[in-house]
């Protein structure tokens, strides 16, 4: 028996290995016994796919064990993004959405994602619930649940997800503005499932990667820099103001300026904050990963606005969405949501709100940019992974814990802080963090300071710390 367990954002395993039908099945039965459980009268799922090989068959295994469990079913036509699923849960006030997605992960995966009624991620005791039921085996004969029969019976019900996203889009955004200011904007899906919305949406946007391609041409979905060098030229090349990338699932965000310059994060964070507040009027909690820059706390005390620091995963962020009057909440990786939409990441709607930004104001990316800086000051962050030995790793860790480390090179720790890994501050606003894989031995090590030579130097010092 496969062992399934639930990571920092869903269930993922390799295709035809672990991630097969019949272990699908076994996570659909537990889910099914968790809706039953928590919502007696009528309940109801949302189940979709992205654009992941075989995401139809196990989008229909998922919804032949929820129908025989007499649970009515919302089957998304065609390929959807996670963001799709969860504002089908939350509009169709469905008591469950499940996505059958790897998200950015290798092509060789696939994955099982549980969204809440409210459109969002499913708070962790809640999938801590679902899996702690699942079953050694699902019991069922698969084949002989009719799907027809169940959808003759108004157990089954197709829906189209993605209109309704863009029809969402529609009444939300000033995509006249957008449409009339002459920008010149580019979009990679990286065949993944956000590739028909963009051309719906902004029919003049230049395309790239918006083609249906299950193996993403051999590249994990994944929109950070090593992986958009050719969106990089593209932009470049084309003369456009900026490019939007979004990955597999498009619930995270990769974004350039007009010079093709990879524009991080924590820098879309500060921006969307400044956007909201000073020129929408917008107000509320900011709640940040432990890995987002200081600079954002303040730029919230520049704004009066309180914020609030969590472990990484998005699923802490979102509890705290669904409880609390919160303006943003987003975390290094990219996955960043924002008021007036659902607690949910997505990469389509951050990087609409950023163009709209543009268009309004009449300025480029980087004015904007500067226009941050003048408040929170310049400064540059990078990150590597560094694919080291289990031994290794776990000594860095313990030497991490032991507070070992008291200096990088001739840069002095200052402060250290542990809400989720090791962060180090240095003088000048400077900082190191080391946080380890879960899942494999790998040790991630962010860093920022005042440009990008500062960054790398003291990732490269901490490389030489830890003997890697």
């Amino acid at each position: 028996m496969t062992q399934i367990k639930f990571g920092t954002d869903g269930w993922r395993a390799i295709i035809a290995q672990e991630f097969t039908v019949d272990n699908v099945a076994r996570v659909s039965v537990a889910t099914a016994q968790w809706v039953k459980r928590n919502f007696p009268n009528v309940p109801s799922v949302v189940v979709g796919h992205d654009c992941r090989f075989a995401g139809e068959l196990f989008a229909e295994t998922v919804a032949r064990v929820l129908v025989h469990n007499g649970i009515k079913v919302h089957l998304a036509r065609g390929f959807v993004s996670t963001p799709m699923v969860s504002l089908g849960s939350a509009h169709l006030k469905a008591s469950l959405g499940v996505i059958i997605t790897a998200s950015h992960n290798p092509p060789s995966y696939n994955g099982f994602k549980l969204k809440g009624s409210y459109g969002g991620p499913l708070i962790p005791e809640h999938v801590q619930e679902i899996e702690d039921a699942i079953p050694a085996t699902h019991g069922l004969d698969l084949p002989s649940i009719d799907l027809r029969k169940a959808e003759a019976s108004g157990l089954l019900h197709t829906v189209d997800l993605e209109t309704m996203y863009v029809e969402h889009v529609e009444r939300n955004f000033d995509l006249k503005a957008i449409r009339s200011s002459g920008l010149k904007l580019a979009y990679d899906a990286m065949y993944g499932a956000g590739q028909n919305v963009l051309p719906r949406v902004l029919p003049e946007a230049l395309l790239l990667h918006c083609d249906h391609n299950p193996s993403f041409r051999g590249q994990a979905p994944e929109p950070i820099h090593k992986n958009l060098l050719e969106f990089a030229r593209f932009v470049q090349d084309n003369g456009c103001a900026s490019g939007l990338a979004t990955d597999g699932d498009a619930d995270r965000i990769g974004l350039y300026n007009g010079r093709g310059e990879f524009i991080d994060s924590h820098h879309i964070i500060l921006l969307l904050i400044h956007y909201l507040v000073k020129y929408k009027g917008m107000t509320g909690k900011v709640v940040t990963a432990f890995s987002a820059t200081p600079r954002v706390k303040k730029l919230c005390a520049h704004y009066g606005l309180e914020h609030q620091e969590v472990k990484i995963g998005f699923k802490w962020i979102c509890g705290i969405m669904i409880e609390e009057d919160v303006l943003l909440g987003g975390e290094e990786s990219g996955g960043i949501a924002i008021k007036g939409h659902i607690p949910e990441r997505d990469g389509i709607w951050m990087g609409l709100t950023l163009w709209e930004f543009m268009a309004r104001s009449g300025k480029s990316m980087d004015e904007l940019i500067d226009e941050v800086y003048a408040i929170v000051g310049p400064f540059a962050y990078d990150r590597a992974d560094l694919h080291i030995s289990e031994a290794l790793k776990q000594e860095v860790l313990a030497k991490c814990r032991s507070g070992a480390f008291t200096r990088f090179g001739d840069l002095e720790v200052r402060k250290m802080e542990n809400l989720d890994g090791w962060k180090y501050h240095f003088d000048d606003g400077q900082w190191l963090m080391i946080r380890a894989s879960g899942t494999e031995p790998v040790l991630r090590t962010y860093a920022e300071s005042s440009t990008m030579e500062g960054a790398k130097r003291i990732l490269e010092a901490c490389r030489k710390a830890i003997g890697a």
